[in-house]
Formats: structure tokens, C-alpha cells, sequence
């Protein structure tokens, strides 16, 4: 009895194959994808701007695997364009392994995503916990592809055997080292 209906188990793909005719026709309608492709509504939806506001935000960078900055602010919305984020009380940790900490704090900030450059304004401070330094500005910016702090602006250092006024200023991260530009006023 087994034998004669597994013989006959071979009728079931036969019968779909001749009967095709009758069901593959709804059957294809009902899969066929909804809507069509429409080229001008996705370069539209890629040009719309994707504006977005938060609170208390976290911003970590890293560089080679190893996180490099923290960056905290109490709000975020998009800048200029969707590539860029505002930010409002803006507090930045540097801490990478092997380095000194380095603390700022700002106002406002922007960071602009394609450049990896933060643009920190309105009374920026940072702190060198270790060396006690303090400097002190109203514009910094940082830029991760040369891993430098630059001050355009006048800024003030003061430490516990050095007061610095200057016309401006770059750091180098890397190696450490300061370049002052404008005039410059030290105390000793």
C-alpha cells in the first residue's frame, strides 16, 4: 500500500504544472511590489534636510581604535546643514592613553561631520589638570586630521609659575608643543 502512494506522489508536482494557468496569474499580482520607482522622489528625499534637536548629548572620537575626546553638551539641533551639529554648553574631555587629560568647556560648539573639526566659542576654557594650566579664549578650534587645538583668537594662559597673554595660538597634540602668534606677554 506505501509503495503505491509514493508512486503516486508524483502526480502533485505534475497537477501544479498543468494547472499553472489558472492560479499563476493571481498569484503573480498579488506579489507584484506596490508603488513603482520614482527618481525624482529619491533625489528629493536625499536633498530634504534631516533637522533634529536634542538633549544632553554624547560625542566620542576616536582615532586608530582608541577613543580620543568625549564630548558633552546639554543641547544639539543640526547647524547650516545637515553635516554639521550646533551644540549648546558644550563640555570636552581629552583622554587618550599615554597623554595628560585635557578639559574644555565652552559655551557653544559645532562640529562639522565631513571635516572632523569642532569649533568651540564663547568663553572657552581649558584646563590642563596635570601641568595646572589654564587657558582661557573665546574661539578654539580642533582639527582631528592634523590633531591640533588652534586659537585664532587672544587667549590668556595662566599657571602656577607662568602667565601668558597672546595674539593666538596652535597645539599640537602629537608632540606637545605650543605656537604662539600676535604679540606676546609672558610673566614668569
Amino acid at each position: 500500500m506505501s509503495g503505491s502512494l509514493r508512486n503516486l506522489l508524483w502526480l502533485v508536482p505534475l497537477g501544479l504544472l498543468l494547472s499553472s494557468p489558472l492560479w499563476q496569474g493571481p498569484a503573480a499580482e498579488f506579489l507584484k511590489p506596490r508603488g513603482g520607482y520614482d527618481a525624482a522622489a529619491e533625489q528629493a528625499y536625499r536633498q530634504e534636510r534631516q533637522d533634529f534637536l536634542m538633549e544632553d548629548i554624547v560625542l566620542t572620537f576616536c582615532s586608530k581604535g582608541q577613543q580620543t575626546w568625549t564630548v558633552k553638551a546639554a543641547q544639539a539641533r543640526t547647524g547650516t546643514t545637515d553635516r554639521e551639529i550646533d551644540m549648546a554648553e558644550v563640555d570636552a574631555l581629552y583622554s587618550k592613553q599615554g597623554d595628560d587629560p585635557i578639559k574644555v568647556t565652552s559655551r557653544k560648539g559645532i562640529y562639522r561631520m565631513d571635516a572632523k573639526h569642532l569649533t568651540l566659542l564663547d568663553d572657552v576654557v581649558l584646563v590642563k589638570p596635570v601641568q595646572q594650566e589654564e587657558l582661557r579664549t573665546e574661539l578654539l578650534h580642533y582639527y582631528d586630521a592634523d590633531k591640533m587645538l588652534v586659537s585664532p583668537d587672544k587667549m590668556r594662559i595662566d599657571g602656577p609659575s607662568l602667565k601668558l597673554q597672546g595674539g593666538g595660538m596652535k597645539y599640537d597634540l602629537t608632540t606637545k608643543g605650543y605656537d604662539f602668534g600676535g604679540r606676546v606677554h609672558v610673566v614668569m
